[in-house]
């Protein structure tokens, strides 16, 4: 008998006959495409890979991705990819949602899919804004955002999705731009990589609604100034010529920026705090980080992984033995009647 190997797949294999229908500009297609080239590189098969979506933009996702997919309700995508990853196990799950998707009315789905560590990818489209529905304000909009449904500007407080992440127990917790393609490629193979719940917040571009609401940290022009991409083991540092960092501030636990080198008043790269993507409370300090004080953090903020829910469950069913009893005649017993 002999075997043939699988070739590998291309980006552009992963690509359904579907016509991709985003506004034009929308952030969603950089996002697919980075998706596109993650599963190539990962060698996703297309038969062992599942995504599963709720309602709003980024929910058209399954249909442009050459792979098993569920559009499912709003906000319960992350039980029924549970159920999906319970019922067989050996199945590739991605749960693709949005801000108000995952973070308002499936909030509660959200934390308790992370908390049991189910072993699936969840990345989350966050544009601040509910696009679908045409410009309502969402959990992630900041205070003072003008919307139909806040038109006088909202009074809330904005969710921070990777500090509900991190609160709720996740064990891989990371950021990234659509725009950014190569980082963001290697966020969605590091998921992938993570075993266990992976959770992956994508600052993502709505050209209808919110157009530019992360120019303040994603232009060009500030990018160097205003983005730390962090990794593992190495210097916090940022700026044009790397010439910024981040430090434990003497005597406080709270993080300050300084500068190294000439004019750094004699600080070295030796004084700048290194990244521990298993430190959970570095991770939640690299969170609240917000500009223009200080950078965004960006990357793998956290990664320590952990027994994941599945096996788990299966290791407890294997233990208590074969089934006793008859399911069937357990149904049938009692106050029945037949229709």
């Amino acid at each position: 008998m002999t075997t043939t190997a699988i070739p590998p797949l291309a980006p552009k294999e992963y690509a359904s006959d579907q016509e991709v229908r985003w506004c034009p500009g929308c952030g969603d297609y950089a996002i697919l495409k980075a998706m596109q080239r993650a599963l190539a590189d990962v060698g996703a098969r297309p038969e062992q890979t599942v995504f599963v979506s709720g309602i709003g933009c980024a929910a058209r996702f399954p249909y442009y991705v050459s792979t098993y997919g569920f559009h499912t309700v709003h906000g319960r995508a992350p039980a029924i990819a549970t159920g999906i990853k319970l019922a067989n196990p050996e199945l590739d799950v991605w749960v693709i949602s949005g801000d108000g998707d995952s973070l308002s009315i499936g909030g509660n789905h959200t934390l308790h899919v992370l908390r049991r560590n189910v072993d699936l990818q969840l990345i989350l489209f966050n544009n601040e804004i509910y696009g679908l529905t045409k410009g309502q304000y969402s959990p992630t909009s900041r205070r003072g955002t003008r919307s139909p449904s806040t038109p006088q500007g909202s009074v809330d407080n904005p969710v921070s999705a990777c500090a509900f992440a991190l609160g709720a127990g996740a064990r891989f917790v990371a950021r990234a731009v659509d725009t950014q393609q190569p980082q963001l490629v290697e966020v969605l193979k590091r998921a992938h990589a993570h075993r266990g719940a992976s959770f992956v917040e994508v600052f993502q571009n709505c050209v209808v609604y919110n157009d530019g609401v992360f120019d303040h940290f994603t232009e060009k022009t500030v990018a160097a100034d205003q983005q730390l991409h962090v990794t593992h083991g190495k210097p916090l540092r940022f700026g044009k010529d790397g010439q910024r960092g981040l430090r434990l501030r003497p005597g406080r636990l709270e993080l300050e920026v300084v500068t190294v080198g000439e004019g750094g008043g004699g600080l070295t790269e030796a004084d700048l705090l290194v990244h521990d993507e298993t430190n959970s409370a570095l991770a939640g300090m690299l969170v609240a980080l917000e500009p223009p004080q200080f950078p965004v953090a960006l990357g793998v903020l956290y990664c320590n992984p952990g027994p994941t829910y599945e096996r788990e469950v299966y290791a407890q069913i294997a233990a208590a033995g074969p089934p006793v009893g008859d399911l069937d005649a357990l149904l049938r017993s009692g106050r029945t009647w037949t229709v």
